[in-house]
Formats: C-alpha cells, sequence, structure tokens
C-alpha cells in the first residue's frame, strides 16, 4: 500500500466513523424527526447542511474538471448551480417554510388536488433518482483510485454508510451530519488550492491569484492545437450556453431535496437567515472552482508538454488503473474515457483524461505531500454522500409520506410510517448502486440531467402555485407531465439511455440544456389548461394570497 493509500485510508477511516457516530447521536423514532428533523435546526447550521446537500460530488469532484475543460463555457456551471439557489432563496424558500409541510409534493397537493401530489411525488422520486447516481458514480471514483478498490465495490461501501446514517437518524441524523461533511468537505477543498496558488504564483489566495496565470495558459493551449482557455463559445454554441445557465438556475430552485432544507428551521425569518449562511458556505468553494479548474488545467499541459510516453509524469500511471486516464495510439481503442474526456497529444499517442478526475487529481498533478492527496480523498466522498444522503431522504418520504400514507394505510402509526420510509430508503439505495455503477455520463452531467428534469417539472409548478391564484389541479398535472415527457424524452433521444441509439442535438440544444425549453413548456401549457377550467376554490385562493403576506406573529414563530 502506498503513503497515498495510507492517508486516504485514514481520512476516511475517520470521517466515516464520524458520520456514523453523529447519526447514532441523532436518532429518531417520530416522523417529524425522520423528515424534518423537528424543525428545530439552527440557522448557521441549516446553512451549512444546505450548502453540503447542494454542492454534490458534481461540485466538489466535476465541476472544476469541466471548467478545466471548457474553459470560458465552463462558467454555466457557476453561473446556473449559484444564481439557482439565490432564486431559490428569495422566490420560493420563505413562502414554503410558512406553509409548513414536510415535502414538496404535500405543499403541492394542499394547493392543487391530490392527483398532483401523486404526480409529484412520482416526479420527485425520478429526479432524486437521477441526481443520485451521479453522486454514487462519483463515490465509485474516489474509491478507485485511491484505495484501489474497483468502482463498482466502491460504490457499494459508500451506499452501504450512506444508508447507515441515513435510517438511524432521518433528516435530524443528515443534517448534523453534513455540517460535518461541509467542514471536510471545504477544508479539502481550499487547502489544495492554497498551496497550488502560492506555489504558482506566490500568492496563497487563488480567488486573486490565478489571473496571473491565464495568459500562459492561453499560450499553453494553442501549443496543444486547442482553443484559447478564456475564449467564449468554443465548447459550446451561445444558444445552448444560455439554455443550460437557465437549467441549471430554475432547477437549482426546484430541486426537492434543496427545498425540503428549508423546512428544518425554527421559523420563517429563521430559513431566510439559513439561505444566507448557506450562500457564505457555497461562495467558499464556487469562487474557488475557476483557479482549480486553471491551475490544474496548465499543470497538467506544462507536465505532458514534449514527453515520450514513457516519460510520462507519475499521476498518469496512477491514474491509468481506474480506466478513467488512458494513453493510447488510437483513441478510439480507449472506450472508458473518450465520451468524457479531453484529448492531449503525448509524443506519438493521445492522452485522454476524464473530467471527472481532475480536482481529486490536482494535487497529485502539481507535486503536493500524500496527506493533502489523502484529504482530497475524504472530502470527494463527503461532498457525494451528503448530496446522496438528502436525495434518498426525498425518495423514502414520497413513498412514504406521500403515497403509502395517503393511498395505502391512512391510518398507519408513525412506527409504520417509519418502517416503511426506511424500506424505501434500502431499495433507493440498490437501485442507486446500479446506476452508480453503470452511470449514462460523467457526474456533472448526470447531475445536470436532474436539474433539467426538475427546471420542467416543480419550477413552474411551485412559482405559479405561489404567485398566480387562477392556476389549479387540471393546469399543474398537464404542465407537469408535459414538461417531464418532453425533456425526458430529448434526453434519451440525444443519450444512449436503456439501449437507445445517440442522435445529433437538434439546433444544437445540448440534453442538460433542454430543460429550459421543458420548463417553457410546462408554464404555457399550465396557463392554457387552467384558463380553459375551472378555477381553483375560493378556499384555495385565499390561502394562496395568505402564504405572500405573513404576520409579524408568523415571522417569529411559524
Amino acid at each position: 500500500m502506498t503513503e497515498t493509500q495510507v492517508w486516504a485510508l485514514v481520512f476516511v477511516a475517520l470521517t466515516f466513523a464520524l458520520y456514523i457516530y453523529i447519526a447514532w447521536r441523532s436518532r429518531v423514532k417520530e416522523t417529524k424527526g425522520f423528515f424534518v428533523a423537528e424543525q428545530n435546526v439552527p440557522a448557521v447550521a441549516n446553512g451549512a447542511a444546505v450548502a453540503a446537500d447542494w454542492m454534490s460530488a458534481a461540485s466538489f469532484i466535476s465541476m472544476a474538471g469541466l471548467i478545466a475543460f471548457l474553459g470560458s463555457d465552463g462558467s454555466i456551471y457557476l453561473m446556473g448551480w449559484t444564481g439557482g439557489y439565490v432564486l431559490l432563496a428569495l422566490l420560493l424558500a420563505p413562502y414554503l417554510r410558512k406553509w409548513g409541510k414536510f415535502t414538496v409534493p404535500e405543499f403541492v397537493g394542499d394547493r392543487f388536488s391530490e392527483t398532483v401530489r401523486s404526480v409529484s411525488a412520482v416526479v420527485a422520486i425520478i429526479v432524486s433518482f437521477t441526481y443520485v447516481v451521479g453522486q454514487m458514480a462519483g463515490g465509485g471514483i474516489v474509491f478507485s483510485r485511491f484505495l484501489e478498490i474497483p468502482q463498482a465495490g466502491g460504490v457499494a461501501i459508500a451506499a452501504a454508510v450512506i444508508f447507515t446514517y441515513a435510517v438511524f437518524g432521518g433528516m435530524k441524523g443528515i443534517t448534523w451530519t453534513q455540517v460535518a461533511q461541509y467542514t471536510v468537505m471545504i477544508v479539502a477543498y481550499l487547502i489544495p488550492a492554497w498551496a497550488v496558488a502560492h506555489a504558482m504564483t506566490g500568492i496563497p489566495i487563488p480567488q486573486v491569484s490565478f489571473g496571473r496565470i491565464l495568459e500562459e495558459l492561453n499560450a499553453l493551449q494553442a501549443e496543444f492545437g486547442l482553443d484559447q482557455y478564456t475564449q467564449a463559445f468554443t465548447a459550446r454554441p451561445q444558444l445552448d450556453v444560455f439554455l443550460v445557465t437557465m437549467a441549471l438556475m430554475i432547477g437549482t430552485a426546484g430541486l426537492p431535496h434543496v427545498i425540503i432544507r428549508f423546512y428544518t428551521t425554527k421559523s420563517v425569518r429563521g430559513s431566510r437567515w439559513s439561505a444566507l449562511w448557506a450562500l457564505v458556505f457555497i461562495a467558499l468553494l464556487y469562487t474557488t472552482a475557476p483557479a482549480v479548474g486553471a491551475f490544474t488545467k496548465l499543470n497538467l499541459l506544462d507536465g505532458v508538454q514534449g514527453k515520450a510516453v514513457d516519460a510520462l509524469p507519475q499521476w498518469v500511471q496512477n491514474w491509468q488503473a481506474t480506466g478513467l486516464v488512458a494513453v493510447s495510439e488510437n483513441a478510439e481503442t480507449v472506450n472508458s474515457v473518450t465520451n468524457n474526456a479531453d484529448e492531449f497529444a503525448a509524443g506519438n499517442a493521445d492522452l485522454l483524461v476524464n473530467n471527472d478526475i481532475l480536482v481529486l487529481a490536482s494535487p497529485e498533478i502539481a507535486g503536493l505531500p500524500a496527506p493533502i492527496v489523502g484529504l482530497v480523498a475524504a472530502g470527494g466522498l463527503a461532498a457525494a454522500m451528503s448530496t446522496a444522503a438528502g436525495l434518498l431522504l426525498v425518495i423514502s418520504s414520497s413513498v412514504s409520506h406521500d403515497l403509502y400514507f395517503r393511498y395505502v394505510d391512512h391510518h398507519a402509526s408513525e412506527a409504520r410510517r417509519l418502517g416503511v420510509s426506511r424500506i424505501a430508503m434500502g431499495l433507493a439505495v440498490l437501485v442507486a448502486i446500479y446506476f452508480g455503477i453503470n452511470p449514462p455520463a460523467f457526474v456533472a452531467q448526470v447531475v445536470a440531467f436532474a436539474f433539467g428534469l426538475a427546471a420542467s417539472t416543480f419550477f413552474p409548478i411551485l412559482v405559479l402555485g405561489i404567485f398566480w391564484k387562477r392556476a389549479n389541479a387540471a393546469g399543474a398535472v398537464s404542465g407537469m407531465l408535459a414538461g417531464l415527457v418532453f425533456t425526458s424524452s430529448y434526453m434519451i433521444y440525444t443519450l444512449e439511455v436503456f439501449g437507445t441509439e445517440k442522435h445529433e442535438h437538434i439546433f444544437g440544444i445540448s440534453p442538460e440544456g433542454i430543460g429550459t425549453l421543458g420548463a417553457v413548456v410546462n408554464l404555457v401549457v399550465t396557463i392554457v389548461v387552467s384558463m380553459a377550467t375551472r378555477p381553483p376554490s375560493h378556499e384555495v385562493q385565499e390561502m394562496v394570497e395568505q402564504i405572500r403576506y405573513p404576520s409579524e406573529r408568523e415571522e417569529t414563530h411559524a
């Protein structure tokens, strides 16, 4: 076992033990504790939990890699995800918290009808499953490299730990575990970034210093026959850049596992403060990611420039064992890497590097010591597991609270409902393991699909449900189904999913960006059908009016 593997094992074992200990101390026996942490989480802690829940493996593992390979066009992920969080915090979260329910489908059911609730519960399960696939795949990547465990085994281990602490404590256990995971994640992200920034520029503040190396990076990219790093619209058409950014933005505002976080605070005011704290915590990583991408890309290109295949840096050999880096004289023979990688000339061969390894490999590429490499491994797992736990809770709550309790056994006891939730979570883990081992694309792209599905289903219905009293059940059901079918059909059409044939993008629109158009379809269908059918009852319209104008007492005690 190498020194790097020893340190990775130490950090991973310590953090896993911490997560399980926190969950054991936070174990619950009531549904309110399981679903919304007894609505008693302080704003600062909830802000850290929101940040950990939202900053998934895509943010930690994949985003800086995408920025490194896409250059300027990679900013779509920064703008979309950050802008979407602000949209959620200002436009939806306080009103949904005032409603005071456990889940998004429960709000939709009260606002529209039980039929809409059922549809939204199924959609929440679909979106969450799509999202959790990326987290499981990210965890498998960490295990396969740093502990030399096959990716399938790594996914299974990560899933087992997630299931253990999620099933013990539900939302209460997950919340406090995510506070710890955010701490691990941000420390593991910032320390290497500071070290690399200082080594390359003499200034240990990556947000400030990475601008100094962009001119050198542009010149080096040109030597490799690549587009300038800072040049816009080289990787994606301008239209697609806009559509992907918008899909990520409104998709963020419609994600059930993030929205449910705002139900766990003590008050409406607490939900607003937790949103502010979360934005601060998120900004620490998101303002660092562009620097990590630029520094790592420069180190990568500089390290392989002019090198013969047998003289490539050691990190290439280390990552080749995972199948995520390959050196071949015939790039077409490298099947596991080519769809999700950038290609560089290395001697007389091609070096192919998967998007998902850049952050994890960054300390090795920069020549940092083994303890930092091991710390990054623990951070990557924390990012994947924190979000996966929240997603699994959404799935279990949708099955137990929104489907089983409503339609199978309306008089189910607390113990039975908790049992059903835990069984549903166990089944969800098994499905997530399978798709985590066999993901349809790289981590950030799979996550982007989930955002697109959330954008085309939940966001229009939530906005209209809060701000337009005339929206009714018929319109909501029609709009959600139209948005879901339109968006998922295009994703399947343009990807090799479920054995389908991959087709070219229509008008250059990627499957990550189609959610924007799906949201427009949803919005139009909902408005047209609502106007053509009977309006909601007077009581529902009054309820919608009251949710937007909280009294002083509600602000303090809701």
